[in-house]
């Protein structure tokens, strides 16, 4: 994986460093450390500056437990984010998706391809056609570049206020962000930025436009797109108070509703069969939804009157609800009846191998993990469910070779390779569980983390040659993607679990 490198901000941001006082720390920050989103006569972002941006924000949204972190629901999404974002023609582009730990109806695209999906607004979809068309269309914001054309828009006034928040966020996190505190305070600036910025009538007729293209090029229905505008104008109401977030930044009205169906209806389309997948995801994430002290089984004993009558994925979503209520043996019979009816859903062998893990079969989950490994060769959910079960059974060597083949094979997200990282250090390859952390910094975006944990791997007794170059060439490339002065600046000890102690 390729570490994006710190452009040199000098010439606007320079104009904005006596402004940075407003985040504790930042206001000596040196302008060779600062991103360069261009001199006074330009203001339009690079892909790169954007990217940096984006990658910042989400570091703060994970640092606060933001982010989903579910193999499951993190693969589909993704999956659903790329077969979509695929019909962009400009490969220039790249594109993370995430899901967000938050009930509230919204999706938004941030700087640099990121782009969010609420657990409440997938769950307020009717069909996967609704969730793609949504998600077609912030793909549209980024593909069409509204965030930067909207900021460049801007009178130069407000644009170096705006620049100046940047600056502090990223100064902040190249300044040593894994301290909570700093990573609240850039997720808080950075979302306000991000709220800020109100796309236009225009944008939105644009990102429409280009979003139903995506949608009927990949399959699915175009009409998925008015059908939930409709639905966020009917949440809207009347009342200001009851308007979900979704429709402050992205407004929608009745002519925007007509002319969305009017063009779907010009689409020629045969939509594909709906995933199978969208319908589970749907349930899992009702289930992990759950308000802390309700009881994740009573939707299912509203909504179940009998299992024979219910959908798979009612079924599914009641084994899970059985396994967070602390009856996981309960739930083992109820996958077993699933995966027997249809074994080519990977979810359902999942599933079924963490219930026999909790419920103290670990031989079981093992069994069933390990075949799941062989129908669905090198499937992120799969390995990484089979590799914790291997933890903690008692075989981290093999937990650590299945995901270094899985790490070395598929882009990781960041909880892979922590993963991995503690994989290796269970199996007592406490090298490589120092690299594997630096790996995880490096995609949760915070370099100088990577940097210590790298130091601590080279400073292992007796690592291999082979082992010893990796180390160095890793943290030489991070060393160059990093500010002049972050780069200078002295590494603190560590703990030994990716977080900075004082000497």
């Amino acid at each position: 994986m390729k570490i994006p490198s710190f452009s040199t901000f000098k010439a606007l941001l320079c104009a904005t460093v006596a402004s940075l006082v407003m985040v504790g720390g930042v206001s000596h920050a040196d302008p060779e450390d600062l991103p360069d989103i261009g001199n006074p006569a330009s203001t339009m972002l690079t892909l790169e500056d954007e990217y940096q941006i984006g990658r910042m924000i989400v570091r703060g949204l994970r640092d606060q437990d933001q982010i989903l972190e579910d193999p499951e629901v993190t693969e589909y999404i993704r999956a659903l984010g790329l077969k979509l974002s695929s019909q962009a023609h400009d490969g220039s582009q790249r594109f993370n998706f995430f899901m967000v730990r938050d009930n509230t109806i919204n999706a938004f695209a941030l700087p640099g391809g990121f782009i969010g999906v609420n657990s409440g607004l997938l769950l307020k979809t009717e069909d996967e056609s609704e969730l793609a068309g949504v998600l077609a269309h912030e793909i549209a914001h980024v593909t069409q570049r509204h965030i930067a054309r909207s900021i460049a828009a801007q009178s130069r006034s407000s644009l170096v206020s705006t620049a100046a928040m940047l600056a502090a966020i990223l100064v902040g996190a190249a300044a040593g962000g894994g301290d909570a505190a700093m990573a609240g305070v850039a997720a808080a600036q950075s979302l306000a930025i991000q709220q800020q910025i109100s796309f236009t009538r225009s944008n939105e007729t644009e990102a429409d436009r280009v979003g139903l293209g995506f949608l009927a090029r990949s399959g699915f229905d175009p009409n998925g797109m008015p059908r939930f505008f409709e639905t966020m104008s009917r949440l809207g109401g009347s009342s200001e108070l009851n308007i979900p977030e979704m429709l402050r930044t992205h407004p929608v009205s009745h002519t925007r509703i007509a002319e969305t169906k009017e063009r779907a209806a010009q689409l020629d389309v045969a939509p594909a069969p709906e995933s199978v997948s969208y319908a589970l995801t749907r349930e899992r994430l009702r289930v992990l939804s759950t308000p802390a002290g309700e009881d994740p089984r009573a939707y299912y004993a509203a909504t179940i009157n009998n299992e024979p009558d219910a959908t798979p994925a009612q079924v599914y979503g009641q084994g899970l609800a059985l396994m967070m209520a602390g009856q996981p043996a309960k739930a083992v019979p109820v996958f077993e009846r699933l995966r027997s009816a249809d074994p080519t859903i990977l979810q359902y062998h999942t599933a079924l191998g963490q219930a026999q893990l909790q419920a103290g079969d670990g031989k079981a989950s093992l069994q069933t993990l390990k075949r799941a490994t062989e129908l669905f060769p090198r499937n992120v959910a799969v390995t990484i469910r089979y590799a914790e079960t291997l933890m903690q059974t008692g075989d981290s060597k093999k937990a650590h070779e299945i995901l270094l083949d899985l790490f070395n094979t598929v882009p990781p997200t960041p909880e892979q390779a922590k993963l991995t990282a503690q994989a290796a250090n269970a199996a007592g390859d406490v090298a490589d569980s120092y690299y594997y952390m630096s790996e995880y910094h490096i995609l949760s975006g915070d370099l100088l983390l990577a940097v210590n944990q790298l130091q601590l791997a080279l400073a292992v007794p007796k690592i291999s040659e082979v082992q010893r170059a990796r180390f160095e060439a890793r943290l030489d490339e991070i060393q160059q993607a990093l500010p002049k002065r972050a780069a200078r600046r002295p590494i603190e000890a560590s703990n030994g679990d990716g977080r900075r102690r004082a000497n």
